[in-house]
């Protein structure tokens, strides 16, 4: 059962409210001896001319409900004390019969494009890429289970100026023999050292921009060196990608649209759109705005033109019900920009378009930053927070069956654990030792918390039943209590496009079962023993369910 649509329902039959505020109004008390549901009659003191207090007591001279311990007007609030009993054996029963589809809704339907993660080409994946692929993967599994079909889009940045730039410095510095031993690292090497030498030379932009209009059209030297850096590119990508358990939809990157922009341009010019400042061709958007550049005055492209290009794409293709780009929050004017420019050509869908911002990842305070090299592997990260797992395990299971698998599970997991339960905007700094701790406010300490359960489920050893779940000790109840809210928590974090309130929830609920297996002896034979393994199955059903919507494994032993 649903109790906050239960108290919804009570509170409309004794108030004229429609049942959708009474839903946004209703708290939950900070301290639980108050109850578990909250709502505050200020709301009508205007209407009903009556103090809130007096309001509350009217409130509740007329309820009653058998599924509530009690219900008591205090000062201006009607407050909501469940029966524990009854919450309990009806979550563990709704848990155990639908298992990993506990939490499905239907809150809407339709392809929802998702464009995330798209690293440059030629450039190592950084710690900075890590952010937007995974809020991305974990958006697309909360919007899965909520009913839409998302679609998971890589727009790789493969085209634009920077490929002038490094096709300069490959044929300044560049080796063969060197790229094919060390493709990445090697041509990250020269795209650096082109940044160095251009601060004293600026004569080398010219030639970077010489390039790259080479490269758009079409001459072969230029093709072939950009096809041969792009294929040795995805190759290390899809291998990182790999580690992380993220797959994609679409690889279209920059450079799909680039036989497909002139239609676009063509057709701001024939919506009389395009206007001229300084030899490029713009879109005014107004006085107080800065206009949207489309061509360069050397005729060139940018991402704009090709961000139009590739909206207009996704449209038509996959018809989208909505369109999210999981990118840096310094970029939001942009998209801003990018809608405007939409929907002055016409297209109404733009609204359906969202920018799915997020802060920066900082170590030690500070910005990292590709061009200038100070920037942190993500490979080595990885590899650096499975090592440290793996000396986590030696010390506290040596004898663990599957030991590497367990520490990939485990530090991989921890790092993408580590950034998801941050809010989304917020900024954070990075140490690695507090990533992968088992203890603490970390992926590991809900990983180990599930293994937990599962260990005891195979102590146990015997079949878990809903026949019985007659439980009401305060442990259990807080247990139970957290499970009754994963399908609203789950329905917030669609809403917000918000993966922090999942991994905020896993925390809690496994704090909260920890203190359970603290204080009650599960594995006693008594009449209880059947409900108490019920309760730690149900736990692991939903903890192992909100690790998934992370994208975090859940090993059954750690």
């Amino acid at each position: 059962m649903d109790f906050k649509q239960k108290v919804v329902e009570l509170i409309s039959s004794q108030v004229e409210l429609p049942k959708e505020k009474i839903n946004s109004l209703i708290e939950r008390p900070k301290n639980p001896e108050m109850g578990d549901y909250a709502f505050p009659a200020f709301i009508l003191a205007k209407t009903l001319h009556k103090n809130p207090a007096e309001i509350a007591k009217d409130i509740v001279a007329n309820l009653a409900d058998d599924n509530f311990e009690k219900i008591q007007a205090v000062g201006p609030y009607v407050n909501f004390s469940i029966k524990k009993s009854a919450l309990i054996s009806q979550t563990l029963e709704e848990v155990l019969v639908k298992k990993n589809n506990y939490g499905n809704q239907n809150l809407g339907s339709g392809n929802v494009a998702i464009d995330m993660s798209s690293p440059n080409i030629a450039k190592p994946m950084s710690m900075g890429h890590l952010r937007s692929t995974v809020i991305g993967n974990s958006i697309a599994k909360i919007l899965t289970k909520v009913g839409y079909t998302p679609i998971k889009i890589n727009h790789l940045g493969d085209y634009g100026t920077q490929f002038g730039k490094l096709i300069t410095a490959y044929k300044l510095w560049g080796n063969e023999e060197d790229v094919k031993k060390d493709p990445i690292n090697s041509l990250f090497h020269y795209y650096v050292k082109f940044h160095e030498v251009a601060e004293e030379k600026p004569e080398l932009e010219d030639e970077g921009r010489a390039w790259f209009k080479k490269l758009e059209g079409g001459d072969p030297e230029a093709v072939k060196l950009w096809n041969w850096f792009r294929k040795v590119s995805l190759q290390e990508f899809n291998r990182i990608y790999k580690k992380l358990n993220v797959e994609f939809d679409s690889y279209h990157g920059e450079a799909f649209y680039n036989d497909k922009m002139d239609v676009i341009v063509d057709e701001l010019r024939q919506k009389d759109l395009l206007v001229e400042s300084r030899g490029a061709q713009v879109v005014d958007l107004g006085p107080d705005k800065n206009p949207a550049m489309i061509l360069k005055s050397d005729g060139t492209s940018i991402y704009t033109t090709r961000d139009l290009t590739a909206a207009e794409y996704r449209k038509k293709h996959y018809d989208f019900v909505q369109a999210l780009y999981v990118v840096g929050n310094e970029q939001s004017a942009y998209f801003e920009q990018l809608k405007e420019v939409l929907k002055k050509m016409g297209h109404n869908w733009a609204d359906d378009i969202h920018h799915i911002p997020f802060g920066l990842i900082t170590q030690g305070g500070k910005k990292l930053s590709t061009r200038k090299g100070n920037v942190v592997f993500l490979d080595k990260v990885l590899e650096d927070a499975v090592e440290l797992a793996m000396k986590q395990i030696e010390t506290k299971n040596p004898g663990l069956p599957n030991k590497e698998q367990v520490a990939n599970e485990v530090g991989i997991g921890a790092v993408v654990f580590h950034d998801l339960k941050n809010d989304r905007l917020d900024a954070f700094d990075f140490n690695l030792e507090e990533v992968v701790r088992f203890e603490g406010e970390t992926g590991p300490y809900v990983q180990y918390t599930n293994a937990r359960a599962q260990s005891i489920l195979r102590k146990a050893n015997q079949i878990v039943t809903i026949d019985e779940l007659d439980l009401s000790d305060e442990w259990a109840f807080a247990v139970a209590k957290d499970l009754a809210d994963f399908p609203a928590v789950l329905a917030k974090a669609s809403e917000k496009y918000e993966p922090s309130i999942i991994a905020k929830f896993a925390l809690k609920l496994a704090k909260h079962f920890n203190k359970y297996y603290a204080n009650v002896r599960i594995l006693d034979e008594d009449d209880q023993l059947a409900a108490r393994l019920a309760l730690v199955k149900a736990t692991s059903i939903v903890l192992t369910e909100s690790l998934h919507l992370l994208g975090v494994a859940a090993p059954k032993e750690m």
